[in-house]
């Protein structure tokens, strides 16, 4: 599409999802056994014929870019591209302050193609959209800056910006984070919240950036400074998510998840397991991209002594092999091994693990690299588990952090 750059924000720290995020951006997190949370953002931009991108990175980025260097390499052939962008100090000895310091710390970069409009997304959210439709829309009203917004339980609206809009979708109003937000009229249960995704006309986003950096006490951000003073200025359109139409897609078209907590992350994966999942990771028409390492088909089979392995309900990756266990409702991600006997329910396995011999994992969420020895039990005595230094989400999720020996 002719005329636009996108910018995807990447540099998250992600501290609700620690200990998942202790050694990677929130946007390098794994998720579903083989992608990457900014896989979701990346593969809607590209799908949309949007492959002008830039990712700014900053905290732990390593895991990121090589992520990115490995799934997302574009050739130099021609004018596309997908370039990770990491804090360079341009401003001065700083990193980037907020959100839109981020953009404003790169407007050189921006500058340089002439856009007509510019995409500034999030990275760690689970959903589809084809942003050409934002897009065509937002040139249709002539505004100035769109926000894509979505309708989400007013008990869950405290943590995004909450919208008003008038009838024509024009925001008349915009908080950020409320400890008290307003519902949508005529839905006391419901309010319009900011997806975090906005597309501006070039000339104001380099309009307001310059103001905003020039702003004493501002947070540098676009939920908290940028869009309420532009709602202020009557400069801002509402997207309405649930217009967005994806082709063949046998999901629900409306699915949107913020996984950035624990629980939300495993509740979303588990979402993936149904019979009729909400997210259709299989369209064909909107295929979910991402980097395969070279690894053999998983293997299902009995162990020696000939019991047979039960398997329902799964998301089993390559490279996995599975010797007379009972795994139910799980995500077992790239080359893990699972020994006879083992017993797995309602858990995310990141990958690269080995379960061993009778072991019992119950509403887990083990990361990379983790060993576990013949007879642990892990997600059954909540006290224990705390005692060996697992995290326990509010939920009951018991966390695994990578490089862990589970021995007893």
């Amino acid at each position: 599409m002719p005329g636009v750059i996108s910018l995807i924000l990447a540099g998250g720290e992600g501290t609700r999802l620690f200990p998942l995020t202790k050694s990677r951006s929130k946007p390098a997190v794994p998720f579903a056994g083989q992608y990457r949370l900014i896989d979701f953002a990346l593969n809607n931009f590209v799908n949309s014929d949007l492959l002008k991108i830039y990712i700014l990175t900053q905290f732990k980025s390593q895991s990121l870019n090589i992520h990115l260097r490995q799934a997302w390499h574009l050739s130099g052939i021609t004018d596309r591209f997908i370039d990770p962008i990491p804090a360079q100090m341009r401003m001065g000895k700083r990193w980037y302050e907020g959100t839109a310091d981020a953009i404003y710390q790169n407007l050189r970069l921006i500058q340089e193609h002439n856009p007509d409009q510019v995409c500034v997304f999030g990275s760690d959210h689970i959903y589809k959209m084809d942003v050409r439709q934002m897009i065509e829309l937002h040139k249709k009203q002539k505004a100035k800056c769109s926000v894509a917004a979505i309708k989400v339980p007013i008990e869950k609206a405290s943590a995004f910006g909450v919208i008003e809009i008038d009838d024509n979708w024009k925001m008349t109003g915009f908080e950020e984070k409320p400890h008290n937000p307003k519902n949508i009229p005529g839905e006391p249960d419901f309010a319009l919240v900011s997806m975090g995704n906005y597309v501006f006309e070039a000339e104001t986003l380099y309009r307001e950036l310059e103001r905003d950096a020039n702003v004493e006490h501002s947070y540098h951000d676009f939920g908290k400074d940028i869009i309420p003073y532009l709602c202020q200025q009557g400069e801002v359109f509402v997207y309405d998510f649930t217009r967005n139409e994806i082709p063949n897609d046998l999901g629900d078209q409306m699915y949107w998840r913020d996984v950035g907590t624990i629980d939300s992350y495993w509740q979303a994966n588990m979402e993936l397991l149904v019979k009729d999942p909400e997210f259709d990771l299989y369209n064909s028409q909107w295929p979910m991209r991402t980097f395969h390492p070279a690894m053999p088909p998983a293997q299902i089979r009995a162990c020696r002594k000939g019991k047979e392995s039960v398997i329902k309900n799964c998301a089993i990756a390559a490279g996995c092999e599975v010797f007379g266990a009972v795994i139910d409702h799980s995500v077992l991600g790239f080359d893990v091994e699972v020994q006879s006997g083992a017993e797995i329910n309602e858990s995310v396995l990141m990958g690269n693990s080995h379960i061993g011999k009778n072991t019992v994992l119950n509403r887990c969420v083990l990361d990379k690299h983790v060993y576990i020895a013949d007879g642990v039990k892990i997600g059954v005595d909540r006290q224990y588990d705390l005692q060996r230094g697992f995290t326990v989400s509010p939920g009951g999720v018991t966390v695994v952090p990578q490089n862990t020996d589970v021995l007893e």
